[in-house]
Order: structure tokens, then sequence, then C-alpha cells
């Protein structure tokens, strides 16, 4: 990807940086859609989810299975904690830091070992469980939760669809790119 075109790429979802929080949607929405619209609207969460996609598709093997359940499994967990109001600490550098270190892996095409990248994806699933799981009661509670989930589900399956298809292609600097491209970002969210 050229660097005008991912400069001008990462300028356009700036201003949907300050959508990844509380808030995004509507209380007009049911709790459902609301839940299920905030992975997409928020930049941090649509790059975060769609890099565990493309980094396990690009790792291939169990991976491609393991880290979307890594992230999935963990996000619930740190769901229920937020529900319940425990107090986890740095969750919100620990969001910001999902979306460098995962763009950062595709980018690179890192290839850890597989505990070791479960174990990192997990970590990064519970930070953004646990903050949703603070604004799930207010939200709609389950059926809140219920929509972030499936819609959380859909973004690692296209990340997977994406990094499968450019893999199949012979192009893997486009899902590499996709990568930088989510790092880039992440850290405009860190600066910014």
């Amino acid at each position: 990807m050229p660097a005008r075109t991912l400069a001008a790429t990462l300028v356009l979802l700036l201003p949907t940086a300050a959508l990844a929080h509380t808030g995004i949607v509507p209380h007009t929405h049911a709790p459902l859609a609301a839940g299920f619209l905030h992975p997409l609207l928020g930049f941090d969460h649509l790059m975060t989810m769609v890099a565990v996609g493309l980094f396990a598709a690009m790792t291939g093997g169990r991976a491609r299975w393991a880290y979307p359940l890594s992230f999935l499994g963990a996000m619930v967990a740190g769901g229920l904690l937020g529900f319940e109001g425990a107090t986890l600490p740095v969750v919100e550098p620990a969001i910001l830091a999902s979306v460098v270190v995962l763009g950062a892996a595709v980018a690179f095409a890192l290839r850890p070992p597989l505990p070791l990248a479960c174990g990192v994806i997990a970590l990064f699933g519970l930070a953004h469980g646990y903050a949703h799981g603070l604004e799930a009661p207010a939200l709609g509670g389950l059926a809140y939760a219920a929509g972030f989930l499936f819609a959380t589900a859909l973004l690692h399956g296209a990340g997977l669809a994406l990094g499968s298809a450019a893999g199949s292609a012979g192009r893997p600097a486009f899902a590499r790119g996709l990568g930088a491209l989510a790092c880039l970002g992440g850290l405009a969210l860190i600066l910014g």
C-alpha cells in the first residue's frame, strides 16, 4: 500500500476514534443493536477485532480458531468482571496496546508460539470485555453484551476471511498493510 494511500486512510479513520467508547449508539436503539453496533463504530474495537482474525489467518493451523476463541472467551470473562463492578488496573492502556501490538504482529508477520500468542490475545480480550462490562448494565445488560459478542465474532471472521483471501491470492502484503494501518492508527490514538 503506497504511503499516501495509507496516510489518507488513516486520516479518514481518525474522526471515528472519538466514537470508540460509551455513547456511540443512541439510547433509542434496542440494547442488542447497541451492543452489535459498538464494535463496528469504534476504531479501536474494529481494528483490534479484525487484526485478531488477520493474525490467525496469517499464522494458520490451530491459530485460526485458537486466537479468536482466546479473545472471545477472555472478553466474556472481562465483561463479567466489569458487570460485577470489579476493579482492574490499566484497562484503557491495554485496549490501546491491543490495536498497536496486534497490528504490528500482522504487519511484521510475527509467529510467536501458540500459547504465548493466545495468552497475549486473551489479556487484550479481557481488557476489552471489562471496559464494556462496566457500561453494559446501563446500556441493556445481557442483550447489549450478546450483540457486542456477536459483532466481535463477525469481525474476527472478517479478518480471517481477508487474511485467507490475501494468502490464497499470493498477496500477503495486503494483509500486512492492514496490520500496519491498525498499528499506526493505534499509535495515533495513543498520541492524540
